[in-house]
């Protein structure tokens, strides 16, 4: 009878599996950088996570002694497992205390954390002896130790030796001085009541206890534990890893490194247990300025104005700077398909020199006829080269550019595909298509969505003369015990477009930033493009934007509402791409460039080619108005604060106000409104077909 308690304990050792100290991996924080590896952007803080785990050895013996002569003296001579302990919680069970107990071992107490629970039962305490009988004798001592340290509460929230001298001290563990480690080992009994902040008296109490028990195991010198004096603690609310994970822009960045992570084939897993330090792309001098630049616009502007800025590296595909609300848990625009207005020209424009028309080709500005729609033309009286048609904005050109494709529209999307812009995204299977089929000739014009991210990665693959490089936010990924898990190469890339191509398609965009309101950088040239969109047959815009970029950053900022409603400026104008957005451009591109050299881009190479038969279309001067029998226009005279307004008939949908030969809509004085030349009020045409779509902000 005496023998099945001891045969059972034999079965049962045998049976057990215990896990080697790797397998058991603890819960702790992870930390996402900044490119200069120091200033942190967001912490991943899982439940029971925080913590970053050190190795053994890098925990000093000072530390270690308090914590044996905290919760365990005999822990270098002992078997693992307290038998008279064992003995009070069998007598808490058979008379119904169940605060009976105590005098656990370390490697008790390490068991019951990771492996058993701590359930108060006969069945949890006999699977207890088991595991600590069984991992004494396959684990060593050092092993045992380090494990328990790294994971033990301490109060604060803070999980393990590492995060405890942080959240007491403000300092890492290897900082720790004896009279430092005996409060963080007199916490562990009672982590909460034995804090110095709530319970002063029990917890310097406790503290003498340690440094008690550490002389009497020679721990510590007579003199030593003499000198030894309550240090001070650091208030909780001080403590950085009690403060919220990530706060403001810097959330949505969070969120982007996470997905990229998962795509690298880092799980949530390793997320969560592994202690990374994620390095990202992100440069905090093109950050903050980013931030900065877009919120003291935002400030001057209506409370329903939003923004996006998105900087990418031409060179690497790295993200430099990101910014897509203010609200790190809420929608992020930068992310958030949206349409582009004339910023989707230069595609047309680069498939259209791929295919041999040159950007001086003369192309007809007459008024073009779509199924059911008129696009008015008339801003250069009959026609002009594509650069001069790029530089103005000029529908009808750009329009006919496209018919003369090899596969009309299709090339406009492919080559937006090719330098960049998603072909897929979430809820939306294949980008710029109409159910699968070609897009309608309004892709040249900005009709379907691309995000600011797309539009940021796709200037900076031509802005690499045609060289691509994916587009990334992680640099390096490194987990607390020191393994590199992903390190970024960004090796020679692909070319996307000729080198020739390239040339040719920048030095069109190259007068654009002055064309915009005079937002020229400080000492560099750029290439640049605006585009606006309308808001249905309001004659308002709803989204704007401004492209640029010079050989090292290529910026994208977009401005809209966040309700639908019509982007107004704080003086009551019409927001276009050449004031706002391109006003914050020139700020983030200034600011962020500063002080590094004034790269150029290279002269247009000579394609080596002229094309054959003349002009593109008829150029001939325009009238005022062109009448057809589907989409009578109506023609106001211009004066010299509103431009000649043009509407046209859509099959489905109410008209649509298209501005025609703008000169200047608002008054030259009023501040923050368009130039009195500007070109650049882009028709959106939303559903030329008459299909029913949805705008997703």
């Amino acid at each position: 009878m005496f023998l099945s308690p001891f045969l059972l304990f034999m079965v049962a050792y045998l049976m057990a599996d215990v896990p080697k100290p790797s397998e058991l991996q603890n819960k702790q924080i992870s930390h996402i950088y900044a490119s200069d590896s120091t200033t942190e952007l967001a912490r991943i803080v899982p439940a029971d996570g925080n913590r970053q785990e050190v190795p053994f050895e890098q925990i000093p013996e000072v530390v270690q002694h308090a914590v044996l002569a905290a919760e365990d003296r005999q822990f270098y001579t002992n078997s693992g497992f307290s038998f008279t302990g064992f003995g009070r919680a069998i007598l808490g069970q058979l008379t119904g205390n169940s605060s009976a107990g105590g005098g656990s071992t370390i490697t008790q107490q390490y068991v019951k954390k990771t492996l058993v629970g701590d359930e108060s039962s006969f069945k949890r305490k006999a699977k207890e002896l088991v595991y600590s009988v069984k991992m004494a004798n396959e684990w060593s001592k050092e092993e045992v130790l380090g494990a328990y340290l790294n994971t033990i509460y301490f109060g604060r929230n803070a999980y393990g030796i590492d995060a405890a001298a942080r959240a007491y001290f403000g300092i890492p563990v290897q900082e720790l001085n004896a009279s430092q480690a005996a409060v963080l080992a007199a916490c562990i009994q009672r982590p909460s009541q034995l804090d110095p902040r709530n319970n002063f008296a029990e917890a310097e109490e406790r503290w003498r206890y340690v440094l008690d028990g550490m002389a009497e195991e020679g721990w510590l010198s007579p003199s030593d534990r003499a000198s030894q004096t309550y240090p001070e603690t650091i208030d909780p609310a001080t403590i950085p890893e009690q403060a919220p994970e990530v706060s403001g822009p810097n959330g949505l960045i969070k969120n982007q490194v996470l997905a990229e992570l998962g795509n690298l084939g880092i799980d949530e897993s390793e997320v969560q247990t592994r202690g990374l330090k994620v390095t990202t792309t992100i440069d905090m001098k093109a950050q903050n300025t980013t931030v900065d630049m877009v919120n003291a616009e935002l400030a001057k502007q209506r409370e329903n104005v939003r923004m996006a800025a998105v900087s990418v590296e031409p060179k690497t595909g790295a993200v430099r700077a990101y910014f897509g609300g203010n609200d790190g848990n809420g929608w992020d625009y930068a992310n958030a398909p949206l349409q582009t207005g004339s910023t989707f020209k230069i595609f047309t424009l680069a498939a259209a020199v791929s295919q041999g028309i040159p950007t001086s080709q003369v192309v007809s500005d007459a008024s073009y006829q779509l199924p059911n729609t008129v696009v008015p033309g008339g801003g250069c009286r009959g026609g002009c080269t594509i650069k001069e048609a790029l530089k103005r904005s000029l529908n009808p050109p750009f329009l006919r550019l496209q018919g003369e494709l090899a596969h009309t529209t299709q090339d406009t999307a492919d080559m937006a595909h090719a330098l960049g812009v998603a072909r897929s995204l979430p809820g939306i299977e294949k980008t710029l298509t109409e159910n699968g089929a070609a897009p309608f000739e309004g892709i040249t014009l900005g009709q379907y969505q691309s995000r600011p991210l797309d539009m940021a990665h796709a200037l900076a693959t031509l802005a690499n003369l045609g060289v691509y490089h994916d587009a990334h936010f992680v640099e390096r990924v490194e987990a607390a015990d020191g393994q590199v898990l992903y390190q970024f190469d960004a090796g020679a890339g692909e070319r996307r477009l000729a080198k020739k191509v390239a040339t040719n398609v920048l030095e069109a965009m190259a007068p654009i930033a002055g064309w915009s309101g005079g937002n020229n950088l400080a000492g560099r040239t750029s290439a640049a493009k605006t585009g606006t969109t309308q808001l249905g047959d309001t004659g308002q815009n709803k989204d704007a934007w401004m492209i640029g970029a010079t050989p090292q950053l290529a910026t994208a900022v977009w401005a809209g509402t966040d309700s639908g409603e019509a982007l107004i400026s704080q003086y009551g104008a019409d927001i276009y791409g050449a004031n706002l957005p391109a006003t914050v451009w020139k700020n983030i591109m200034d600011g962020a460039l500063e002080g590094q050299p004034a790269e150029t881009f290279p002269a247009a190479e000579s394609m080596g080619f002229t094309r054959s038969g003349g002009a593109i279309g008829p150029v001939v001067a325009q009238p005022q108005s062109v009448p057809t029998q589907q989409a009578p226009v109506v023609t106001n005279t211009p004066d010299t604060n509103t431009g000649r307004q043009e509407t046209i008939e859509i099959p489905g949908l109410p008209d649509i106000t298209l501005p025609g030969n703008v000169t200047n809509n608002v008054p030259n004085n009023m501040p923050g409104t368009m130039p009195g030349n500007l070109q650049d009020l882009q028709q959106q045409l939303e559903n030329p077909r008459g299909q029913n779509t949805t705008q997703n902000q």
